[in-house]
């Protein structure tokens, strides 16, 4: 017999550290080489770790919740294997939401542990000071971190004024009747990126009406045929996806990205989509969009909402997104401002068609199909100029849908 120590696995290109989910053993379990021993979240990624040989669990090194980095010791067993500190095996994965995070370097930004506390807490990380390399703040500054008392000005004495007053975030009563859940690790990952995206990004948002009355009209015209044809729906969606995915391409700004305080214009485009389950949130990725035909989008659209239903989305589904597409107008939606999915420069939400008398051409009126297009934007990267072309350009495919559009 001897002693193997199973260490935190490499779970993606630029993955740092991860949260330790779920045990899936505890100490006295016999385990066979390839069971599932532990659940481990990434900013990309929910992880199923495998038992690297047979053996005896002896000690849980880490606890559940918490952040560790990559290669650190997790878990200790007794196996008739060979003596030492070694990777687990291959690791098999499926997606949680996707923010594509780059690792972390001394830029002004903070690690996704930092983050987690800093959020946990309702600590301003602007106030914390940072003892790592270069002044970057750790999740150990975050713990340590004691917030300054704040004096009252008063109208009293001097005496009674100069008492400090320690001023506390208030905390809402909760009633006999109150539900009480505890935010699950997805959920966890997902306040956490939004979280991320929020304080490093300044994000401005803009607005676009579309008459889509073409598109509209060619889409009911081939739905039912569609239906036979294929093994899925035509939505609207893929008309939107497919619009974008063309803009992009004379309008390059949009599918880029700011890295350590460098602009990466991408080369591929692919666009992110939002896919909502009942406690959380999927961005799966159209690879090469502007390659597909309308069809193809619809097609990897209904495979990728299918994997997100089934739980079979892989890691590689959710990688390299660019940019994202969501549609809102699916829960009716007129108008709304996504917040951007990490590192990307824009979200563009699509929002809920519907029907308007409007001034026709020959100053007449009709009824028209009108979609608000609701674009929120890295005011790094992108400035008012860059987005109205955008917008402006995605109105124009959409807008030349006719009767006579190939969808295939």
């Amino acid at each position: 017999m001897s002693e193997l120590i199973i260490k935190m696995p490499p779970l993606g290109e630029s993955v740092t550290e991860a949260t330790v989910s779920q045990w899936m053993v505890k100490p006295g379990d016999h385990v066979k080489k390839y069971d599932p021993i532990l659940e481990a979240i990434s900013d990309k990624v929910v992880t199923e770790i495998p038992s690297n040989d047979d053996g005896v669990i002896e000690e849980l090194l880490v606890n559940e919740n918490d952040v560790v980095p990559i290669g650190t010791d997790i878990l200790k067993m007794t196996t008739e294997g060979a003596v030492g500190s070694v990777p687990v095996a291959k690791v098999e994965t499926r997606t949680t939401e996707s923010q594509n995070s780059p690792s972390f370097k001394a830029t002004g930004r903070f690690s996704p542990a930092v983050l987690k506390v800093a959020g946990e807490r309702n600590i301003d990380l602007s106030s914390v000071s940072g003892t790592g390399k270069d002044g970057r703040i750790t999740r150990k500054d975050v713990l340590n971190y004691q917030p300054k008392e704040t004096p009252i000005i008063s109208s009293q004495p001097a005496q009674l004024a100069s008492e400090p007053v320690i001023r506390s975030t208030p905390v809402l009563e909760l009633n006999n009747n109150d539900a009480v859940t505890k935010a699950g690790p997805v959920r966890k990952m997902i306040a956490q990126n939004m979280l991320k995206s929020i304080h490093e990004i300044p994000q401005a948002w803009t607005m676009i009406e579309v008459d889509v009355t073409g598109l509209v009209k060619l889409r009911n015209s081939l739905k039912n045929e569609f239906k036979e044809q294929n093994e899925f729906k035509l939505s609207y969606f893929p008309f939107f996806v497919k619009a974008v995915s063309s803009a992009l391409r004379n309008n390059p700004k949009l599918n880029s990205s700011w890295q350590n305080d460098e602009i990466i214009q991408h080369k591929d485009i692919n666009i992110s989509i939002a896919v909502a389950t009942d406690d959380a949130l999927f961005v799966p990725v159209i690879k090469h969009a502007d390659r597909l035909s309308i069809t193809g989008i619809a097609a990897e659209v209904s495979r990728l909402a299918n994997c997100v239903k089934t739980n079979t989305l892989k890691g590689s589904d959710n990688e390299g997104g660019t940019i994202t597409v969501n549609n809102t107008g699916s829960f009716g939606s007129i108008e709304s401002m996504g917040i951007i999915n990490y590192p990307q420069a824009a979200i563009l939400q699509v929002e809920s068609i519907r029907k308007e008398l409007s001034v026709l051409d020959d100053d007449t009126f009709g009824i028209r199909n009108k979609v608000n297009l609701c674009l929120t934007l890295d005011h790094r990267i992108l400035d008012g100029l860059a987005a109205g072309k955008f917008l402006n350009e995605v109105k124009a495919n959409l807008e030349a849908i006719d009767q006579n559009t190939n969808i295939y």
